[in-house]
């Protein structure tokens, strides 16, 4: 059996804690970012596992991209006015 000290009535190796103690956080804190870009391919082989897959008709526009050789915005802007809700 533990003996308890005479002022808290707590085991000697438990830790008292109160919200008003807490230290102030001066900055933040930021996990370091590890992150990587899946190719087209690798990208179809993880949606394939989950039974998604680009229509001929999608696949189509995107070799249509690289030919043509559209930066991510037009590229972006094509997809929404063809597949958008609100079709521009």
């Amino acid at each position: 059996m533990h003996p308890r000290t005479a002022i808290t009535g707590a085991l000697p190796d438990a830790m008292c804690y109160h919200p008003a103690m807490r230290k102030k956080v001066t900055g933040t804190v930021r996990a370091a970012a590890s992150t990587f870009t899946l190719g087209r391919k690798r990208f179809a082989k993880i949606s394939a596992v989950e039974g998604i897959r680009l229509s001929d008709e999608a696949s189509t526009d995107f070799e249509e991209f690289d030919r043509t050789e559209l930066s991510a915005s037009e590229r972006r802007d094509r997809i929404r006015r063809k597949y958008g809700k609100n079709r521009v």
